[in-house]
C-alpha cells in the first residue's frame, strides 16, 4: 500500500476524531510493512522519495597469521574479491601473529572466537576433542569435489568420520643446497642418502686457518617438527596407541643418533645460533650451511633475501633404506558458536575451491592442497618445487594427537641439551620421555 495518498488525504481532514483514525490507519499499514520486511530478511528504509529494500548484511570475524606482508596483502585481495561476490558477507580479518593458539583458545573460552580461524593440524586433535569445532560434512556438496584434496591432509583434520577443516595448503621438507659449494668440491649431484650426506657435510665443512668453521656441510633445525621421521627411520615409535611419548627406544635412537654424532663428533653440521643466524634457509643464504632441511617457504625468501645465491632442491636423502620428511598442513575451521555458519562456510568453500586456492597458491609459500592445482599450477614439473610434491606421498603428517604439545616442549629441551653434550642422547630421550609422560598423565 502507498504511503504518499493517505498523507496528502491526512491534510485534508479537519475533523480531529477521523484525523486520529487516519494516523492509526497509517501506523498499522507501517506495521504490516515492518513485518514482511523482516519476514524477508530486509531493511525498510523511509526517506526521500521511495522505500527501499535492502538486504541484510552480515558481517564474519575471520583470524589467521601473516608469515609476511605478501601473504597480508594476498589474503587482503582474496577477501575483498569474495566480498565483492557475495555482498550480503562482509569479512573483518584479523592477524594474530603471536601467541596465536593461545589467543583463540582464550577467545574460545570466553564464546568470543572468530567465526572462522585458522588451524594448524598439529592442535587440531585437542580442539576437536573439546568440541568447539563445526563439523563440516553436512555443508559439503558434490561440486566441492572433497575427492581432489590430498587424502592424508585430510586426515588430519577427521574424526570419528567427520571432517572439521578444510586444508589451505601445505609444506614438505626438502634438502636445498649450495650448487657452487657442490661444485668446489667436485660433488657431482646433492646426497641420495643419509650415509652420502654424512659424508658429502665433511667435504663441504671448510675451516679457516686459525681452525674456526666458515662453512659447514649441514645446517639442522633441533626440533621435533622436524625429527619425527628420523625417530621413525629404524622402527621407532613417536607415540604409543593411548597417545603417551614413546620415543626412547634403541630404535629411536638409532635415528637421533645420526643428527648427534654429525654434530658433536663430526663437527660437520650447525645450529642456526651457531653461525648468528635465525633459522637453516638463513644459513644457506649467508654461506655459513651447504645444505639444509626446509620448507617451500624458503623459495621466495631466497628470490627476495638471497636474489644470488644458486641453489637446488633435491628430495630428502633416505635413511636406512627408507624415504622420509615431514608435511605440515593448517586448515580454514569453523567455531561452533558461530552465529552464521551458513556465511562461514560460503567464506570457507571460497577460499578453498579451485578459484581461490589457486590465487593463493600462486605465491609459492606454501603448495596447493588440491591434487589438480598442484599440476596445473606445474608445481610438480618445477625443478625447485617438484621435491616438495614428491614427499607428499610418503610423508609424516606433524601430527601425533592431543598430547603432542606436551611431548614436543620436553623433547626439544632434552635434545638441545643432548646436542650440546650436557648429557648422553639416551639419558636425554628417557628423561624427556619420562617428564611428558608424567604431565600427560595429570592432565588426563
Amino acid at each position: 500500500m502507498a504511503i504518499a495518498p493517505l498523507k496528502s488525504l491526512r491534510h485534508k481532514l479537519t475533523n480531529v476524531s477521523l484525523r486520529w483514525v487516519l494516523v492509526a490507519a497509517v501506523l498499522q499499514t507501517m506495521g504490516v510493512i515492518g513485518l514482511s520486511a523482516c519476514s524477508s530478511s530486509s531493511t525498510l528504509q523511509l526517506g526521500g522519495n521511495a522505500a527501499v529494500s535492502q538486504a541484510a548484511i552480515v558481517t564474519l570475524r575471520f583470524s589467521g597469521w601473516q608469515s609476511n606482508p605478501n601473504e597480508g596483502k594476498l589474503l587482503g585481495q582474496l577477501l575483498r574479491d569474495f566480498e565483492a561476490k557475495n555482498p550480503t558477507i562482509k569479512v573483518k580479518y584479523e592477524a594474530i601473529n603471536s601467541e596465536y593458539m593461545d589467543v583463540i583458545r582464550t577467545r574460545l573460552i570466553g564464546e568470543v572466537a572468530p567465526d572462522v580461524f585458522y588451524l594448524e593440524a598439529f592442535e587440531a586433535p585437542k580442539l576437536v576433542k573439546s568440541g568447539v569445532l563445526e563439523p563440516l560434512d553436512p555443508y559439503i556438496t558434490a561440486d566441492f569435489h572433497l575427492e581432489d584434496f590430498q587424502p592424508s591432509l585430510l586426515s588430519a583434520f577427521q574424526s570419528d568420520g567427520k571432517l572439521y577443516g578444510v586444508p589451505k595448503d601445505f609444506s614438505t621438507l626438502a634438502l636445498f643446497y649450495n650448487r657452487r659449494s657442490l661444485a668446489a668440491a667436485r660433488i657431482p649431484r646433492p646426497p641420495q642418502t643419509w650415509d652420502d650426506l654424512l659424508t658429502v657435510s665433511k667435504r663441504l665443512t671448510i675451516q679457516k686457518p686459525g681452525g674456526s668453521i666458515q662453512q659447514y656441510g649441514f645446517g639442522l633445525t633441533p626440533e621435533l617438527a622436524r625429527q619425527q621421521f628420523m625417530i621413525q627411520a629404524f622402527g621407532g615409535k613417536l607415540v604409543n596407541q593411548y597417545g603417551y611419548a614413546a620415543f626412547a627406544t634403541p630404535e629411536g635412537m638409532k635415528g637421533l643418533a645420526l643428527v648427534v654424532d654429525q654434530y658433536r663428533r663430526d663437527r660437520s653440521s650447525a645450529q642456526p645460533t651457531d653461525v648468528g643466524a635465525t633459522w637453516g634457509s638463513e644459513m644457506l643464504g649467508q654461506e655459513k650451511a651447504a645444505m639444509v632441511i626446509e620448507g617451500p617457504w624458503s623459495i621466495p625468501y631466497f628470490k627476495e633475501t638471497f636474489p644470488n645465491l644458486s641453489y637446488g632442491t633435491a628430495e630428502v636423502p633416505t635413511i636406512n633404506g627408507k624415504r622420509g620428511t615431514m608435511a605440515f598442513t593448517v586448515a580454514y575451521v569453523m567455531n561452533r558458536q558461530s552465529k552464521h555458519k551458513q556465511a562461514a562456510w560460503t567464506l570457507i568453500r571460497y577460499l578453498t575451491d579451485q578459484q581461490g586456492m589457486k590465487a593463493w597458491a600462486k605465491q609459492g609459500l606454501a603448495l596447493p592442497s588440491r591434487r589438480s592445482l598442484l599440476s596445473e599450477l606445474g608445481y610438480d614439473r618445477n625443478p625447485l618445487y617438484a621435491p616438495f610434491v614428491k614427499g607428499a606421498t610418503y610423508a609424516t603428517i606433524w601430527q601425533a594427537g592431543e598430547n603432542l604439545p606436551i611431548i614436543r616442549t620436553n623433547f626439544n629441551n632434552q635434545f638441545v641439551s643432548a646436542l650440546l653434550g650436557e648429557q648422553p642422547l639416551p639419558t636425554a630421550m628417557k628423561r624427556a620421555q619420562d617428564t611428558a609422560n608424567r604431565e600427560i598423565y595429570l592432565a588426563n
